[in-house]
């Protein structure tokens, strides 16, 4: 299984860090296998900005329908909080829920979830971080996301890193 797609040309100024395969759920015959990239901004200043895409492989196989696609929501806002807390962003909070349209046509809206927190800096201290994690159905389930910081310093304007950011995540296709 391969990660989704974005285009190559939308990542100007990003770097592929990670890509890694995780079984997050296994209980009995059900299992949910996770193959996900990840990509930081490499021209800007600690903490980086950070995007990553993932699909989804639910066995044994099902077409997604509403309840599973509520519990696949649920499931990687846990998930999400939890990797946020890994790249050392505390305090995490939700401000808002929301649909958002991909560029792919034959994919249903995202859900996206916004959360708000802040992240230890290098220089001592800590800066406000915004994270924005999608998730939506394109014949299996689609997770993208990530986290910029919202306080105007260390290269990073919030406004046009959440565009770019959204623009990345409207990108990311199946194949």
């Amino acid at each position: 299984m391969d990660p989704p797609v974005v285009s190559a040309d939308r990542f100007e100024g990003w770097r592929r860090v990670e890509r890694t395969t995780e079984r997050p759920f296994a209980a009995g015959p059900v299992s949910v296998t996770a193959e996900t990239v990840r990509y930081e901004r490499t021209d800007l200043d600690d903490p980086r900005p950070f995007c990553f895409a993932s699909r989804l492989r639910i066995r044994p196989g099902g077409d997604p329908n509403p309840a599973l696609t509520r519990l696949v929501e649920n499931r990687a806002k846990a998930g999400f909080r939890e990797r946020l807390a890994d790249r050392d962003i505390e305090d995490v909070t939700l401000q808002e829920e929301r649909t958002l349209a991909v560029d792919d046509p034959s994919a249903s809206e995202a859900t996206l979830v916004t959360f708000r927190g802040r992240c230890s800096a290098e220089a001592g201290g800590s800066v406000p971080v915004e994270a924005l994690l999608a998730v939506w159905v394109a014949d299996e389930y689609l997770l993208a996301g990530g986290a910029y910081r919202i306080d105007g310093q260390g290269g990073v304007d919030a406004d046009a890193a959440r565009r770019e950011l959204l623009g990345l995540v409207r990108g990311v296709r199946p194949e």
